[in-house]
This record gives structure tokens, C-alpha cells and sequence, in this order.
């Protein structure tokens, strides 16, 4: 009681006010480092920059309140200070849980681009120890306005804030030498963001992201047309021709691609409890009408899913920080799939997708890509429990996206965007019967599940499509477009696939970057499963081949999986690398087929490691100067028309494609034309049981389209 009572007297004073919150902050700080984030703590000299990295920024930040003289003034300032930097630590550790990464500045800016329905996956995030993130706020609080701590009403010389101030500044300087010490170079060669977080902190690391991201904005300002040759020569030179053999295969064919969220290559053929957890999608994967690859990864940076839809339509990487569709998407120019195929061989284009149209900015993004059509989830009725966290559940969508699809005129590119298996893998359990694992990790144990009615969601898609006779006619491209379980879980994941959590390492977790990637073409009788290495940054090239439409005169940075000069050498977002023959996993190489590191390298084989990093970095640093910079405004491949995003509205979409049919009369290619002017949506058969709930007032999302209020100009 007289060490509290000794507490509380010395924190009535103004620099002991400041020095409490500054001890509770730091202990919050070593609670997340320690608990929630994994900073790769290797020596003592480490822990000891750990435990005093967030101590300069802390006190230079509380010491702004010193400035001000007046109580009234002083402690709200100090306390406010307190909660935003609390509100920053803990986004942080929110974050982290889900993306083993920190919150970047261009993160934060996109957030409200990206936040509808992430409320969902971030109370599934929390854990019972985040109340001492808050818990000492409440308790000063409570004591100031109790009176246990009294206010200091004596104002202190300005010189007292000027020295807290310099001190701290030195303090900074102080630590930032014991991390140059330690990590040479630390602010200038980083290429992960732990090791800004590990050796200065939080706040340090969101000041420092903050300057590069508007050094980025200025570069962008002051880009030029020469930049670009660059960028260019470097295409050129990777640009891999077509195998004769697989070129015009699919030509004039629809084009349907199905993102599987958060869809992973070890669900194909795993079973639990005796049971195949995606039986239709592994009869697929083996079909002799499918090209399949057991060596494809997902490359996807902060951005996740729509760094993949960048990647698979427009064969440029996404962003090294935030994402690109949130972040520049609204005034990129884009020479994407669906403008392409529209303009080199009459495709029209549609997403369709039972989220909200904001979310990752689609509503912006989708008209520079050319996009004619985007149905969003104010097309569809998500009340009740038709509709999870993130959107309408795929079967759901599937059936009740039948009336848009069927009016599209033919042929067609269309997208379907899966949600139902998005973290945290919720589904009500009228929805499911499938047996799961029991792990101890929900996200884990809930992941087959969601699985597996994803798979049941792709099956009666594809019995509607082969009914009314789209699938002949169709070349149907499947692919995962991120992880689903998150390297923190993968040990708990190790217990489901039958392997030892304990032997798990990094070259594991590399390899659990593999997605599923199927080109499944009806007809076709030559597919098998392929070993050859590629991500998703090969789709489009590899896609447009198929079609028979060169890729050579645009600006793309994967090659056609099927070529005899395909680069089998793929890039992770982090300039991680994995190779047929090697893995680069933060500086330390394994041999691909037994796992093992290289330990002693052989000079032929530190020089071809060499190679590959620089490659890698050089490709992605050229793919972000050319988003960063909008350099593809100055780039006009021959009879390319850039995209006008004001002749595009999602409004009324179904309303527009039957205007069309009726201007087009007998002409008219679309599905319900071909059916006599008849809706095929009792051909469609589904077991959902929300299809017979009746419409309510509730809503798990919140459904708005942005073009409603514009669409009286288009």
C-alpha cells in the first residue's frame, strides 16, 4: 500500500504523470512483442535494443504535453497522446494476427476502402490478454477523475519540455546506433518491415513508412515517358512465345474465372476423417480437359486478394506496401483481361461478387480495368443468414447471380469472387455436415469446412453450366488467390496433415504457398497435371495465348506457362524466391525437393543464388515503378484504346445487358436469348438452405453502390 500510495504521489506531479504513462506504455509494447508479434529475437544485444526501442518515441511523444502550461490543457493532451499511440500498438497487433506483418502508412490511408466487413475477422482476432492494452487507460482515468492522482496546477519552464525533448531525440539517436550496430545499413537496405519494428519500434517504423510512402507520391508527380523504357526492354526481353501446341486451343471461347478465397494446393486430394474434403474440385484437378499445376503459387503482398486480381488480369505485382487497388487504383491507367479481350476479340466483362462494391475499392478500380458489368451485393438479397462477415455464401451467389449471367452477351469474361472461405471460416451449421479436425485451432478446424462448401458451391455451378450448355463452350480458370491459414497457425495445421509441428520451419511455410491454378477446358482430351514452377503473375500471358491473342505487344511481367521459355523462377511480394531447383526464404536456401538448407554452397551455386535475387529484385522493383509512377499512361501498344472510367456505371446492370439484347434483336448471344427469351434459373440446383428463407430486416453487411447516385449520367 505505500509503494502504491509512493506511485500515486509521484505521478501528481507533471514529469511523474508523463513517466507513468510512459512505464505503462512500454509494458504494453513488451506485452505485443513478446506475446503477439514475432520479431526474430536471435542474441542478447537484440532483446536489449527490444526492450529499449520504444522508450525515445514514447517520451518524445507524452513530452509534447509539457509545452502546455495549463493543467486543463496539459493532461487531456498527455492522455489523448496516450490513446492514439494505445489505438496505434494494438491496429498493430490486430493486424499482425492476420497478416504476419505490420500496419503501413498506405494501409492505414486505404483502410476505409477496405474496412467494410473486416469488422467480422477482427473481433475473431482478439484474444482475452488485449484487455492490458486498454486496461491501464481506464485505470488512470478513473484515478484522475477520483482524485487519487492529484493535477499538478504548477506550470513548468518551457526549458523542461525543450530538454525532455532533446533527451529523447538522443535517446533515439542512441538506439538507432545499437541497431546500426547490429543490422548495417538498417534504414536503407531493409527489405522487411520486422526488423524497422525490432530495432526502433512501433512508432518509429509508421514515421519512417510514412516518408517513403510520400517520397513515392512525389515520384509519382515528376514521372516521365523515358522512365518507362526501362520497364519495357525488360518485358521484352522475358516475353516467352507461345507453345504452338496449347496457342488457340480455347479461341473464342467465354472466359470463366473462379476466385477460390483463401483456397490452398494441400486441400486438393486431402482427406479428414476418411472424407475428401474437395472431392468435385480434385476430379477436376485429374480431368483429362484440365491443365493443372501442383507448382503454382500466390504472390500477393499487403493488397491479398486484390493483389491477385491485379496479378491474374493485369500481370504486374502488387505494391510493396498496402495494396494497389486501394491505394492507386482510382487513377492508375491499366491495360487489364477484360479491356483486352474487349477490344481484341469482342469479349464483354462482368464480376460478380456478393460483397459490397467499396470493398478494396472495386467500384473504382474494375472500371479502369474495363469492366462493363459489376454485380456487387446490392444486386443480390444477403439478409438473414443468407450472407456471412464478407458477402452473400457462394452457393448463393452461384444461383442468384443466374439472371445477370445469362444476359451476358457471348462470348463473355466473367469473374465469380468466392467469400464464404475468408477467415475466420465461419458457416452456420445448417450450411454443412462435413466432419472436421479437431486441432484446438478454430481457424484451422473451421478452414475444411468452409472447404468443403465451396467445393459443394463449385459442383452445382458446374451441373447448371453443363445443363444449359455453357460449359462446351467455356474455358473455366480455377485458382486460390492467397493462403488460408496464416504461417502462425501452420504448426497447428502440421497436426491435420499428419506431419510434425515441431520439425516445421520456413521452407515449410514457403511451400504452403502453393494455390490451386486449373485451366479446365471442356472438349479437350491432352490435360494432365504439370510440374513446371509459375504464380499467379503468368495468368493473363498464359490465358491470352489460349485465346490466341498475342500478349507481346503489352507490358507484362509473367510468361505463358505453357512455353518452352516459360521463367520457372517465381517472386514473392518480400523478394523471397522459389525455383524448381532452390527456395530463398530471408537469406537462407533449401534445395526444393528434399527441404534441406544449403549450408556450404558451392560457388556455381552462390553465384546462381545471386542471379535470382537480383532478378527477382529488379522485376519488382520495375513492376512498382511502373505503378507507383502510372507510367503505362504513357505506354499505347498498337490498337489499344486506354480506358475511360467515366463510360463505365454499375448501376441497373441487368436493365442495361437487356437494353442490349433488344437493340441487338436476333443478333443477341446471350444465354437467354439462345433459351428463347427464357430464364434458365430452374435449371439451377442447389441445396442451400437459405434459398426457401423468407427476406428480413437484417443484415450481416452493410449493402450500398456507389454509381446508384450517378447513374441518371450514363
Amino acid at each position: 500500500m505505500k509503494y502504491l500510495n509512493n506511485i500515486l504521489k509521484r505521478s501528481s506531479t507533471r514529469i511523474g504523470f508523463i513517466g507513468l504513462l510512459t512505464a505503462c506504455f512500454w509494458l504494453k509494447t513488451m506485452l505485443a512483442y513478446i506475446v503477439d508479434f514475432r520479431l526474430g529475437i536471435s542474441n542478447p544485444f537484440q532483446f536489449l535494443i527490444v526492450l529499449i526501442n520504444p522508450l525515445a518515441t514514447t517520451v518524445l511523444l507524452l513530452g509534447i504535453a509539457l509545452y502546455f502550461k495549463k493543467a486543463r490543457y496539459f493532461y487531456p493532451i498527455a492522455i489523448i497522446i496516450d490513446i492514439a499511440n494505445t489505438v496505434l500498438l494494438y491496429l498493430n497487433v490486430i493486424y499482425f494476427r492476420e497478416f504476419t506483418d505490420f500496419m503501413t502508412v498506405s494501409t492505414m490511408t486505404g483502410y476505409s476502402k477496405v474496412n467494410q466487413g473486416l469488422s467480422g475477422s477482427s473481433l475473431a482476432l482478439t484474444n482475452i490478454h488485449d484487455v492490458l492494452y486498454w486496461l491501464d487507460l481506464v485505470i488512470i482515468i478513473s484515478l484522475l477523475l477520483a482524485r487519487k492522482i492529484k493535477i499538478d496546477k504548477h506550470p513548468l519552464n518551457k526549458r523542461v519540455g525543450l530538454a525532455v525533448t532533446s533527451a529523447s531525440i538522443l535517446f533515439f539517436v542512441f538506439n538507432l546506433t545499437l541497431g546500426e550496430m547490429d543490422r548495417p545499413q538498417l534504414l536503407t537496405r531493409t527489405f522487411d518491415r520486422t526488423y524497422i519494428v525490432k530495432y526502433l519500434g512501433i512508432d518509429a517504423f509508421t514515421v519512417y513508412d510514412g516518408l517513403k510512402s510520400q517520397h513515392n507520391n512525389d515520384l509519382r508527380a515528376t514521372a516521365t515517358k523515358s522512365e518507362l523504357a526501362k520497364v519495357k526492354q525488360f518485358t521484352d526481353n522475358h516475353y516467352a512465345k507461345p507453345n504452338s501446341k496449347y496457342y488457340g486451343i480455347a479461341k473464342g471461347k467465354n472466359v470463366i474465372v473462379l476466385h477460390l478465397e483463401s483456397f490452398q494446393q494441400f486441400l486438393i486430394g486431402q482427406k479428414i476423417n476418411g472424407q475428401e474434403v474437395t472431392p468435385f474440385l480434385n476430379k477436376l484437378y485429374k480431368s483429362q480437359s484440365s491443365y493443372s499445376f501442383k507448382n503454382f503459387f500466390h504472390q500477393v503482398g499487403q493488397g491479398k486478394t486484390s493483389d491477385a486480381e491485379n496479378m491474374m488480369e493485369t500481370s504486374t505485382y502488387g505494391l510493396p506496401q498496402g495494396s494497389l487497388f486501394a491505394q492507386l487504383g482510382s487513377d492508375n491507367t491499366f491495360q487489364a483481361a477484360p479491356a483486352i479481350l474487349n477490344q481484341r476479340a469482342g469479349y464483354s466483362s462482368a464480376v460478380f461478387h456478393g460483397n459490397i462494391a467499396s470493398f478494396w475499392n472495386r467500384n473504382n478500380v474494375y472500371k479502369n480495368l474495363g469492366y462493363q458489368y459489376f454485380f456487387d451485393a446490392s444486386y443480390y438479397d444477403t439478409t438473414g443468414d443468407r450472407s456471412l462477415g464478407y458477402g452473400l455464401k457462394d452457393k448463393l451467389l452461384f444461383r442468384d447471380s443466374v439472371p445477370y449471367f445469362e444476359n451476358l452477351q457471348q462470348p463473355f469474361y466473367a469473374k465469380y469472387i468466392t467469400v464464404t472461405n475468408h477467415f475466420p471460416y465461419d458457416l452456420d451449421k445448417e450450411d454443412t455436415n462435413f466432419k472436421t479436425t479437431n486441432t484446438g485451432d478454430s481457424a484451422v478446424d473451421n478452414y475444411f469446412l468452409t472447404a468443403h462448401y465451396l467445393d459443394q458451391s463449385i459442383r452445382e455451378f458446374y451441373s447448371y453450366l453443363k445443363k444449359t450448355g455453357m460449359l462446351k463452350n467455356s474455358v473455366i480458370v480455377l485458382y486460390g488467390d492467397h493462403y488460408g491459414i496464416s504461417n502462425s497457425e501452420n504448426k497447428s495445421l502440421a497436426k491435420a496433415l499428419g506431419k510434425d509441428p515441431d520439425k516445421w520451419n520456413d521452407f515449410d511455410n514457403a511451400s504452403m504457398q502453393r494455390v490451386p491454378y486449373i485451366i479446365n477446358i471442356p472438349g479437350q482430351t491432352n490435360g494432365r497435371i504439370f510440374d513446371e514452377y509459375a504464380g499467379e503473375i503468368d495468368a493473363l500471358p498464359t490465358l491470352m495465348h489460349l485465346l490466341g491473342i498475342s500478349s507481346k505487344r503489352y507490358i507484362q511481367f509473367g510468361t505463358d506457362v505453357f512455353s518452352k521459355q516459360h521463367d520457372q523462377l517465381v517472386a514473392f511480394r518480400n523478394k523471397d524466391w522459389v525455383s524448381p531447383k532452390y527456395t530463398s526464404i530471408d537469406g537462407t536456401v533449401y534445395d526444393s525437393a528434399s527441404g534441406k538448407e544449403i549450408v556450404n554452397p558451392s560457388k556455381a551455386q552462390t553465384k546462381l543464388f545471386k542471379a535470382n535475387d537480383a532478378k527477382v529484385d529488379n522485376e519488382l522493383n520495375l513492376s512498382d515503378s511502373l505503378n507507383e509512377k502510372n507510367l503505362l499512361r504513357f505506354y499505347h501498344p498498337k490498337g489499344f484504346k486506354n480506358i475511360n472510367p467515366s463510360d463505365f456505371n454499375y448501376a441497373n446492370g441487368l436493365s442495361k445487358e437487356r437494353k442490349i439484347e433488344k437493340e441487338l434483336g436476333n443478333k443477341s448471344t446471350s444465354l437467354f436469348s439462345e433459351n428463347g427469351n427464357k430464364s434458365t434459373l430452374s435449371d439451377y440446383v442447389t441445396n442451400a438452405p437459405e434459398v426457401s428463407h423468407k427476406t428480413t430486416d437484417s443484415n450481416r453487411i452493410k449493402i450500398t453502390n456507389p454509381d446508384a447516385n450517378n447513374e441518371s449520367t450514363h
